[in-house]
């Protein structure tokens, strides 16, 4: 037994003894004096019970440290605790507008659609790439072996052939072109070399100009233009020239081969010519190399 415990014990002993000394003043029988300190007793032990009970909690309270002895407490405590209070909570007010906050369903609800809407005008370019074009050409042989430097033929092409595939369908047209291959070959649009990856879809979409004429026309009629006026725009269009590269460079310093050079789209023609201008073939080396006409950059290279 420990310290503490004999004190509280030695302490209601002698509380037990005064009162049961009060209860038994004077004579009383042996039987009167048992039955007396009994109750006595029994009513100590009683008024003891809730003291040691409010004891051992404090102890638990204090010696706890575990989230789950505070859920132990509750239940012991039974209807003594008062039931934890829930704070209420606060919605969203459907009125404030939060368009400008990241919203994860609207973006992918938006990057859907812009799939969509690139696929849709993806199938709408391949449908007008895959359109018919009736392009009409000139094979043309500087030195007139036949006594003609022209001979005007069509070919039927989708527009988003390139200028290359093009020229291969006149090799099969033209029986002096069959023994060449399409890089060995120019076609000349408007006094304007065309490079060989440039498709007529691009010519089309773009409204490309020549020097001469408009590069979105593959047909073939006569110019409307007022005389001698040079302020309306010529509503003509000539055929291309479909001929061999060594032919057009032994003949770059006489007109009209001299007014050729190779097509550049950030070169821009406001009026069309079909005299002056003459480059001699300046700067279409770099471009005229041995496989073909390539692009011209923005930096002329």
């Amino acid at each position: 037994m420990s310290a503490g415990s004999s004190k509280e014990f030695a302490a209601s002993t002698t509380e037990t003894g005064s009162k049961l000394a009060a209860a038994t003043v004077g004579l009383v029988s042996k039987e009167e004096f048992t039955r007396r300190r009994e109750e006595i007793e029994a009513d100590a032990v009683t008024a003891a019970a809730p003291e040691k009970e409010k004891k051992k909690k404090k102890k638990k309270k204090a010696t706890s440290t575990l989230s789950f002895a505070d859920e132990e407490e509750e239940q012991e405590d039974g209807e003594d605790s008062p039931a934890p209070v829930k704070k209420p909570k606060f919605g969203k007010n459907p009125n404030v507008d939060t368009s400008m906050l990241y919203d994860a369903d609207r973006a992918a609800a938006e990057a859907r659609k812009k799939e969509e809407l690139a696929a849709a005008w993806k199938a709408e370019q391949d449908a007008i790439k895959a359109e018919k074009l009736e392009v009409t050409y000139s094979y043309h042989d500087p030195s007139g072996r036949d006594g003609m430097k022209g001979h005007r033929n069509t070919v039927e092409v989708p527009k988003g052939f390139t200028i290359e595939q093009f020229l291969n369908k006149c090799r099969e047209q033209v029986k002096e072109l069959r023994g060449c291959g399409a890089d060995q070959l120019i076609y000349i649009k408007e006094d304007l070399i065309m490079p060989h990856s440039v498709t007529f879809y691009e010519l089309i979409v773009s409204k490309a100009r020549g020097k001469s004429g408009p590069l979105f026309q593959f047909d073939v009629h006569d110019d409307v233009r007022m005389v001698n006026d040079a302020r309306v725009e010529k509503d003509e269009s000539h055929p291309g020239k479909v001929m061999l590269r060594h032919a057009y460079e032994r003949n770059k310093d006489k007109f009209p081969y001299s007014r050729f050079e190779v097509y550049d789209p950030t070169k821009k023609w406001d009026t069309y010519t079909i005299h002056g201008g003459e480059t001699f073939g300046d700067g279409n080396d770099k471009a005229m190399g041995t496989f073909g006409v390539r692009r011209v950059d923005s930096a002329g290279n």
